[in-house]
């Protein structure tokens, strides 16, 4: 494959080999010395027109880990300010003998539109609320190491299901790798035709946590939001919001994800956060590695 444009795109034997390459870099990360010379004398442009710091922050270290150059581009000081297109100013990157792109943007497609007009590697780091692949790699990956396995496992993804880009890819990536997805969240953030993507819906948390063997709790997109979709975060939080006492209600443990940023006492209280049952720092540490596999992956028909 010449680009990583979402997981929809790709197949359950391209998603193993990139865990057997990001297992192997795992370990180099892991190293007393974390390089190693796979990309050098690649050049990858980091091309982010929305704001983020975990992403930016692992694909940039991914990169470096690897040996790659690397350029970081905001839209927030440059030309798209002054009215530049998206291909202009990827064309202007490119014109620089930038190989690969690792881009962000608000509008879904962007990616897609971009893969079919430049001549370079094209990574998606999130458009709009359709996917960001490089999170349900990451996150399916977590599953895959804390488990043993994701065939057969059950995985519920609470919260703003309707504005997230990290659950479309989720449902794709856990499906792909034969696990069964359920969403759980308020029905006014819940896609109409979601049940057509093959996944359960639950409207009560508690439910859905008593059917799963791991829950991927998401953050209300507020930013994304241009009504309001429940009366007040002190609601959700009472109605969807997991704490303790909902986790020691259940007869069984679980495993908790968030792909972050966590707002803490809304979708996920700290004793839960900062509990055994969740694996989110361990989902920050693979990120770097799944990217790194990905990157290398991809850069195989150009490296000279």
């Amino acid at each position: 494959m010449r680009h990583l444009l979402g997981i929809k795109d790709i197949s359950k034997n391209d998603i193993e080999r990139i865990f057997e390459m990001a297992s192997h870099f795992k370990d180099v990360i892991n190293r007393p010395i974390k390089k190693v010379p796979s990309l050098r004398d690649i050049t990858i442009a980091n091309v982010f027109f929305e704001n983020s710091t975990r992403t930016k922050l692992s694909f940039e270290l991914a990169e470096k880990r690897l040996s790659a150059d690397v350029v970081n581009f905001s839209a927030s000081g440059s030309s798209v300010k002054k009215g530049e297109t998206l291909l202009d100013t990827v064309n202007n990157i490119l014109a620089m003998k930038v190989d690969m792109v690792v881009m962000r943007h608000s509008s879904v497609g962007a990616a897609h539109y971009l893969s079919k007009r430049v001549n370079a590697r094209i990574v998606n780091a999130g458009d709009g609320t359709h996917e960001h692949p490089t999170q349900a790699l990451l996150d399916s990956f977590s599953v895959n190491e804390k488990l043993g396995g994701v065939a057969g496992k059950k995985v519920v993804i609470v919260g703003d299901i309707l504005h997230s880009r990290v659950a479309l890819s989720n449902i794709f990536a856990f499906q792909k790798l034969g696990a069964e997805v359920m969403v759980c969240g308020p029905i006014t953030l819940l896609p109409k035709y979601i049940e057509s993507l093959g996944v359960k819906v639950e409207l009560d948390v508690q439910k859905a946590l008593e059917w799963c063997d791991v829950a991927n709790v998401l953050r209300i997109q507020l930013e994304r939001q241009q009504i309001k979709y429940f009366p007040s975060l002190r609601e959700y939080s009472l109605y969807y919001g997991i704490d303790k006492a909902r986790l020691e209600r259940l007869d069984k443990e679980i495993t908790i994800m968030h792909p972050g940023p966590i707002n803490r006492g809304i979708e996920l209280s700290s004793d839960v956060a900062d509990s055994d049952h969740a694996i989110i720092l361990d989902q920050v540490e693979n990120g770097v590695a799944v990217r790194m596999a990905v990157l290398y992956l991809l850069a195989e028909g150009i490296k000279p």
